[in-house]
């Protein structure tokens, strides 16, 4: 029974359910500074690497796009902007903590988006419903990448596109610099702004088990998506992954 596996958390291994709620404590304990916390971590570059996926995603007005643990709502604000009255821009995402933060953020910016609290892995959507689908930061989060990537696959019509957004595999050299912020200094500020050092100890072990650019790459096209392409960013620790349905 898949009940009965294990799975990753950070560098833990644990029982598949156990993780879910674990990731569950995480981004409840997180919410409500996620965005104060994103802006401090990343010197506010994450603003420009959400930019950099917009921007290569080629929504259009009148599309149908779906972004999938969609947090506290920044691709989706963008997305509804661009697609306009004639489209749709759904925020979604698995945990309710940060699918109200996101809600509320945009209903704050005059921003009224059809939301949904669901699992990646069992997308509430018909089939070939979505222009575009995207996932910034989630997947890495999620026990079941290959299903995920299946479920997003299946509701993109053909000639949409998925667009994943991860932190990735950073170049070889900076890699001991790049651990050292990680497990020493992103927990304290965790600690420090949050009262949580834990759930950002957990941030910088879900990067390192993630899936490298290659492999991911590959995770991809085994979930049936093709032209599969990645562009690395900040030296690769981030990277955008971008397949089509065809």
């Amino acid at each position: 029974m898949r009940e009965s596996n294990t799975t990753h958390f950070g560098f833990e291994q644990v029982g598949e359910a156990e993780k879910a709620q674990r990731v569950a404590d995480v981004f409840d304990s997180v919410a409500q500074r996620y965005d104060l916390m994103n802006d401090l971590m990343s010197g506010g570059l994450h603003r420009l690497w959400k930019a950099f996926a917009i921007a290569k995603s080629g929504v259009r007005a009148g599309w149908r796009v779906l972004d999938v643990a969609g947090g506290t709502g920044d691709l989706a604000l963008a997305f509804a902007r661009r697609v306009g009255r004639d489209g749709q821009a759904w925020l979604t995402d698995i945990n309710n903590a940060m699918l109200t933060r996101g809600r509320d953020r945009l209903c704050d910016r005059g921003c009224i988006v059809p939301v949904a609290q669901c699992d990646a892995e069992q997308l509430p959507f018909p089939d070939e419903y979505f222009d575009c689908v995207t996932v910034a930061f989630g997947l890495r989060n999620m026990t079941h990448k290959e299903l995920a990537l299946a479920e997003m696959r299946r509701v993109l019509r053909p000639g949409g596109r998925l667009l994943v957004l991860e932190f990735s595999h950073v170049w070889a050299p900076l890699a001991p610099a790049y651990d050292y912020y990680s497990f020493k200094l992103i927990p304290r500020l965790g600690k420090l702004v949050t009262h949580d050092e834990a759930s950002y100890r957990y941030l910088a072990e879900s990067i390192r088990v993630h899936p490298d650019q290659e492999t991911l790459k590959r995770l991809m096209e085994e979930a049936g998506l093709e032209s599969v392409d990645y562009f690395n960013l900040a030296m690769g620790v981030v990277a955008l992954h971008r397949g089509f349905r065809f």
